[in-house]
């Protein structure tokens, strides 16, 4: 699982709903200058001399920033180059469906500037969060109240279409399961708990 380095979750949550290094930033950048373009051209229509146009050059890329974020539109276009394509989880077309969550095979998550996968690989689920030390299981049971969880959080959730390309992982957890002792620590989690362990008195 790809692991969280600076801000670049959009990259990470991309390459651990693919399992493989499918993404890189520069790529990412490429497909949000891409849109960039295409959003410029089609402001450009109305005519280039307009105080909208004006103001709109004059703006910072909504696709994509210095830190290392990437919007959902270029999300969607890179997933779009393997066929995959996102809907939102509870908008109205979806909730229509009916559809149990433990039904899906993956969603992806958008709090802010934090991304990431939920995946179901084999026949459990996992969170894929960047920020975590490790995948974190998650139960077919507690999938629907996590999902609740975090848009009471204020998360974007959206569900994935389309067939995964096949992974490793996928193939090796349809013949075992996968048991989970506790949950994965935080990246630098450990670390502060040592440091407090290490200055508390003895």
């Amino acid at each position: 699982m790809n692991t969280q380095e600076g801000s670049l979750c959009a990259q990470h949550c991309l390459n651990n709903l693919l399992q493989g290094e499918y993404f890189s930033p520069v790529e990412l950048s490429s497909i949000a200058q891409q849109l960039d373009e295409e959003e410029r051209a089609r402001m450009a229509e109305g005519g280039t001399a307009t105080e909208e146009y004006k103001i709109f050059l004059q703006q910072p890329s909504g696709n994509m920033d210095d830190s290392g974020f990437f919007s959902i539109q270029v999300i969607s276009s890179a997933l779009g180059v393997w066929g995959l394509e996102l809907t939102l989880f509870n908008s109205p077309e979806y909730q229509r469906l009916r559809i149990d969550a433990v039904n899906e095979r993956a969603f992806i998550c958008n709090y802010k500037e934090h991304w990431f996968t939920v995946r179901k690989l084999g026949n459990q689920w996992f969170n894929l969060n960047s920020l975590l030390m490790g995948p974190e299981l998650i139960s077919d049971t507690y999938l629907a109240l996590f999902l609740a969880q975090l848009q009471q959080e204020g998360y974007s959730i959206f569900v994935l279409r389309g067939d995964l390309p096949e992974c490793e992982a996928d193939e090796l957890l349809k013949i075992m399961r996968v048991v989970q002792q506790e949950r994965p620590k935080l990246i630098g989690e450990e670390g502060t708990q040592r440091t407090q362990t290490e200055s508390s008195p003895r």
